[in-house]
């Protein structure tokens, strides 16, 4: 990796726990350049806009959704273990990742202003549930799941109980807000086994 290639990296982890914690709308070049001590001329080198800079932080944080969720589900073997996997790791980010969700964020601050951003985060939610979907149609053909049980509604369910935890979590501070969660994940999946 190039000295600017390592550069871009930093800047843009940096940018998104940025994003996170003021919005997407609130990241500027000239706010990000202050937050990582470097130009504002240099960082327009490498972003060229602030749409720019927002999607290419987007494509980096789904780029470490992927790697830290949807790679370690893919590993694991087909049916309830994979989706157990994603689910337990989906539940690690939620956690963890400080200052919070900025897919959670995004989709707030950009779900009724059309333009790229929107577009793009409409296309990561998109292909979360249908990686979701997949996953359990893995599921009905190992034979561990009914045959006639809806993909779409079990990835919406599980989507719908993981916003339920970030916000439990996140701003309510609720102490039960995994055990909950976990609760859910595993009504969702015994109303569906064979």
């Amino acid at each position: 990796m190039s000295k600017g290639e390592a550069t871009r990296q930093v800047v843009l982890e940096r940018a998104v726990e940025v994003a996170s914690r003021l919005g997407l709308a609130g990241l500027t070049i000239g706010s990000l350049a202050s937050e990582v001590e470097l130009s504002k001329s240099g960082l327009f080198g490498h972003f060229r806009s602030k749409e720019a800079l927002q999607l290419q932080v987007l494509a980096h944080a789904r780029q470490t959704f992927t790697d830290q969720v949807v790679h370690p589900a893919l590993a694991a073997p087909r049916g309830v273990p994979r989706l157990r996997t994603l689910f337990e790791r989906w539940l690690v980010v939620c956690r963890d990742s400080a200052p919070g969700c900025l897919f959670v964020s995004a989709a707030a601050e950009f779900d009724d202003q059309p333009g790229a951003v929107r577009d793009q985060l409409v296309r990561d939610n998109r292909d979360l549930m249908e990686s979701i979907s997949q996953m359990f149609r893995t599921g009905i053909s190992e034979g561990q799941f009914k045959p006639d049980a809806d993909p779409d509604q079990f990835a919406f369910e599980l989507h719908g109980a993981m916003l339920g935890y970030f916000h439990a979590y996140r701003l309510m501070g609720d102490p039960l807000a995994e055990k909950r969660t976990h609760r859910v994940f595993e009504r969702l999946i015994e109303d569906v086994r064979i």
